[in-house]
């Protein structure tokens, strides 16, 4: 996948990350979604105190199990490379929304403000850790990669 490096003594990295790209690519997808499937994961055991928190953000309380449910099959899909291409495009409109829900950081009280800007920006590192999974794929260790030799 990836491509000639334009300055030649750099190039040895681009076979490190030719030779490697299969399992980088797992490993990405490994620690980007166990940040979903924790997550996710956490808010399916304590429902209750998740609901409290869509409360105090004004959301309607029903979206708490929709919510804590598409995490845990976020973490799941990205993990397993399951589906992954449509896993990071629905990781990606999911953190877009999370922003305009829950970090705000622009609408918070000053106090609160470098938190929320910190959640804020670990949001946009996940899209575009997602965007890249999307360009790319899930990588010859996925199950996308074995169901795919299947057919």
């Amino acid at each position: 996948m990836a491509t000639g490096n334009s300055h030649p003594q750099l190039s040895y990295t681009d076979g490190i990350a030719n030779s490697s790209a299969d399992l980088l690519l797992l490993i990405g997808r490994i620690l980007l979604g166990w940040l979903f499937l924790k997550a996710g994961w956490d808010k399916v055991m304590n429902i209750a105190g998740f609901t409290g928190y869509l409360t105090n953000l004004n959301v309607p309380t029903v979206l708490a199990w929709p919510a804590a449910i598409s995490e845990v099959v976020i973490g799941a899909a990205l993990i397993l490379g399951v589906a992954t291409r449509y896993a990071a495009l629905f990781t990606i409109v999911y953190v877009v929304i999370t922003i305009f829900v829950a970090h705000r950081y622009w609408d918070y009280p000053a106090a609160q403000q470098g938190n929320q800007f910190n959640h804020f920006q670990k949001n946009l590192a996940i899209i575009g850790g997602s965007l890249v999974l999307f360009v790319t794929g899930a990588g010859r260790f996925s199950l996308d990669a074995i169901l795919g030799k299947r057919r």
